[in-house]
Parts: structure tokens; sequence; C-alpha cells
């Protein structure tokens, strides 16, 4: 599951910021305590029976932004925070962090359950457990709920384009890494059908699938996606397939360089391939992210762009570069095989 060290990986993120915001993020920066992350103690609709964890920055400020972060197979909150430094991102730039976390009960393999149509919709099992806890988070904490973002993994990256289009009212803004788009399967079968092979849809009826998700007619959210070339268990046409459905969704026009603008001007799709990487989500370990499985150390800390992306962070210069090679890449390649057999066999 980890690339070859022989593989470049050259990719420019593109953001519309103050250039003057372009700085690397450093290891050094305010850092939350280890094991961060404390139950969600507040009452909501737990119609899916998830487990909610949160992290909130001392002394936090009312109105500050909320990111909803979903985890993939076989992983927890906690170890995809460790991880992606979604908390370590939160404690330098002021925002509020809910981590839903799938249950054994509901997946023997922790995945979320994007295909199912009894927790892929509005109103019904895991997307409104993750709708309800959202809105009592905002209450909670007095957050702004302008500013309410979803982003995930595999699983949990397809979990989050079903957050996008169940409740776009919800969130303003995404990041789905390694996922899929929207209603293309309602049974494990068809999820590891779309896996392999994305259905062959044009972008017209991808985003008539969101529009059919809720009554909503916008402004949508801002969608960044993010997926590695040599995807092996989710095939890269899927990241293409999802920019399309929300650059479609959006009626927003490619401009040529993986960005897609509305009638304004404004960049409301971004898609981002990163050359030979396989399947988990880019990280960075200068800034302080840790490589584990699915978590890819290509030099690209694709947690802080997505905040960047946002505007909830500033935005971050990638430097061009090769992968690296893991010191313990055999033992993590055998790892990453049990695990993607594991993925497959429950639907991603």
């Amino acid at each position: 599951m980890f690339p070859n060290a022989r593989t470049a990986c050259y990719v420019a993120v593109h953001h519309e910021s103050d250039p003057a915001m372009l700085r690397p993020l450093s290891a050094r920066r305010a850092q939350p305590p280890a094991g961060a992350l404390v139950d969600f103690a507040a009452p909501f609709a737990d119609l899916g029976a998830l487990r909610m964890r949160t992290f909130v920055p001392p002394a936090l400020p009312a109105g500050a932004p909320l990111v909803v972060v979903l985890h993939g197979c076989t992983q927890t909150a906690a170890g995809y925070d460790h991880a992606a430094g979604w908390s370590r991102l939160a404690a330098a730039h002021g925002f509020a962090l809910l981590f839903p976390e799938q249950v054994r009960a509901n997946n023997a393999n922790l995945c979320f359950n994007w295909f199912e149509p009894g927790d892929a919709r509005r109103g019904s099992g895991e997307a409104a457990s993750i709708a309800a806890a959202t809105a009592a988070m905002v209450v909670r904490h007095r957050l702004d709920a302008a500013r309410v973002f979803v982003t995930g993994l595999s699983a949990g990256g397809a979990m989050s384009n079903v957050m996008l289009a169940a409740y776009p009212d919800v969130f303003a803004g995404g990041a789905i890494m390694a996922g899929l788009p929207f209603g293309v399967a309602r049974s494990v079968q068809e999820a590891l059908g779309a896996m392999r092979s994305p259905p062959a849809l044009p972008a017209a009826a991808l985003g008539d699938r969101v529009r059919a998700a809720s009554s909503y007619s916008g402004p949508w959210p801002r969608v960044s996606v993010w997926h590695g070339g040599a995807d092996r268990t989710v095939v890269p046409a899927n990241g293409g397939a999802v920019a399309a459905q929300w650059a479609d969704v959006h009626g927003a026009t490619a401009d040529g360089a993986g960005r897609w603008r509305n009638a304004a001007g404004v960049t409301v799709v971004e898609l981002t391939e990163i050359a030979g990487m396989s399947h988990g989500a880019p990280i960075d370990s200068r800034t302080g992210c840790v490589p584990a499985p699915f978590m890819l150390d290509v030099g690209i800390d694709a947690s802080a762009h997505a905040a960047a992306f946002w505007g909830i962070a500033p935005a971050v210069a990638v430097a061009r570069a090769p992968l690296r090679r893991s010191t313990a890449a055999p033992r993590r390649r055998e790892l990453a095989d049990v695990i993607a057999g594991a993925l497959r066999a429950a639907g991603l």
C-alpha cells in the first residue's frame, strides 16, 4: 500500500489566497495533549448508533468553525486524528472537531455504511446521526453554523460525500480522500463494483443524484477531491467522477488545472491526483502527521490543504519532491494487504 520510492510525485495544489498567507506548517506549533479526543456528551438523535468524539481547543471563541472528520475502514477516530493531524490544525487555527466513529455492531470492519440505503440518505441511519451530532456541536459550543465542513478517507470519504449530498444545507464544504461519487451503490456488491470501476454515467446524471438527495437548491458546498494515481482499492476514476459530480451541481467550468470555477470565478471544486500514490490519505510527516496504514507520507499535508481551501487556515505551499520510502516498508505492505482484503470484504 506504500508507493515505490522511485515513483516521483509531482503535484501542485492551487488556492486563491493572499500570497502572504503561504507559509509552511511547523510541527512545533500548538499541539493538543495526548488523548485529546473526548466523548460527546450532549444529547442528539443517534439513529445510526455511532460513537461521537470531539476536540475543542481551550478558550475557543464563539463563532468558530467546525470540521467533521470521518475515518476509514479498520481505523478509529483517535488513530485517524493522530495520523492526519486534525486536532493539531484545530489547536493552531481555532476551530472545533467532531469525529463520528463507527462501531463493530454496525460494521465488523468499522466501515461507515455509505452504500446502505438506510444509512446513506437524509433523515435515516448513520447519515442522520452525523447530522444530528453536528447540529448539537454547533449549539453546545456556539460555533458558526455557516462554517461547517466534512472530510473523510475511503469509506469515510464516500460517507463525507453522502453528507454533502444529503445535507448541503449543513455543510459549507468538504474534502473527499480516496472516496466515491454519491449514489453509485446500494449494496456491498454494487460498492465493490464501483470501487473497481465507477458507473459510466455522464456528469449531469451524477449531479442529478445529488440534486435528488434533498430539497435544497444552493448555494452548494465547495469540494476538494484527493486521490492516489496508483490506487487499486478505489480506482482513480472515482476521484474524477466525484469532481465531475460536484462541478455539474455547481454548473462550474473547468480551468484545465484541476479546478472548476463558478460564474463568479470562484473555485468551487478542485481535484488533486497524486502520481504513484496508492490507497490512502496524503500526509506530510514534516508537519507533525504520522505515517500509518492508509496514511501515506508523500510530503503533502492534505488536511492542511483542505482547511486552507475552506478558508479556515492559511494556505500552504507544496514542495515538488519524490515520494519517500518508509523505513518499515515490508512489514507495512504485509499489514496493508491484510487490511485491503478486509476492506473488500466489507464493501470498502
